[in-house]
């Protein structure tokens, strides 16, 4: 596995952290994969700030697809850079096909821990390849998880993916985090990313960028943090939290943007 493809550690490590303690997020399955397959992480990886932001991150997420499903029962759920995540298993809406997409070795080791269903399916594919997408059924409504994908792609690679993927589907709704362009300077010196090997990562400063020649709209900008998940945190962890991670200072670093198809 690549250093790129270790980073899906990270996230899974702050998940099961987060679903230990019984707060944020429950997520049992990245318990038990953590606990069988996960190694020593170092420095910032294995903060419990960092873990507290990947549950956090997450959740948010979770509840983005929960209520597109709620207002299109019909749409598919592309999750493109799915690494071990479970939120298929975390999201208990009805849905009538779920993808999970990521590097075909990923995808060899995420099929150790979760089963393929009539519904449910894993894509090994490079999301830079565009052509591959070819190979999931068309479809009149996509709700599409980007989570922790962007930063690796350069500008064209990502533009690129969003334009097919609007080529693809009638109505899409797409959910995506991005680092800033000062974040991308900064993590090749300091990121827990950095950890696993990878210096290498690219940022966006203005959502619109994303809208240029893909089809799609700019909705709006969602937090990664909201006040109520903070609140689960000890009164002296939520002080620390807001200032490091929720705050002013962490928006110039981290976005997470909504687009839907003009």
């Amino acid at each position: 596995m690549n250093n790129v493809n270790k980073t899906l550690y990270i996230p899974l490590y702050g998940k099961s952290y987060v679903s230990k303690k019984g707060i944020i997020l429950q997520d049992k399955k990245a318990e038990s994969i953590w606990e069988s397959e996960g190694f020593e992480l170092k420095g910032k990886a294995k903060s419990k700030w960092l873990a507290y932001y990947m549950g956090m991150r997450s959740c948010v997420f979770d509840n983005w697809v929960t209520k597109h499903l709620s207002q299109n029962p019909n749409a598919i759920v592309l999750h493109i850079g799915c690494g071990l995540d479970s939120r298929c298993l975390r999201i208990t809406k009805p849905v009538s096909s779920w993808y999970d997409i990521d590097f075909p070795e990923v995808i060899v080791e995420r099929k150790r821990f979760f089963p393929e269903t009539n519904t449910y399916h894993m894509l090994g594919m490079d999301a830079r390849d565009t052509a591959l997408l070819a190979s999931i059924p068309q479809c009149d409504n996509a709700i599409i998880v980007m989570e922790g994908i962007s930063m690796y792609m350069k500008l064209e690679e990502l533009t690129g993916l969003l334009k097919q993927l609007t080529s693809n589907f009638t109505n899409v709704q797409i959910l995506l985090d991005c680092y800033t362009e000062i974040a991308a300077k900064a993590s090749k010196y300091k990121n827990p990313i950095n950890e696993v090997g990878v210096n290498e990562v690219f940022g966006i400063d203005d959502p619109l960028v994303l809208t240029k020649n893909t089809g799609l709209h700019f909705v709006q900008k969602h937090t990664m943090t909201p006040d109520y998940m903070i609140h689960q945190l000890n009164k002296t962890e939520q002080f620390i939290f807001k200032n490091l991670y929720g705050g002013k200072i962490a928006d110039k670093m981290y976005r997470l943007y909504e687009y839907s198809k003009k």
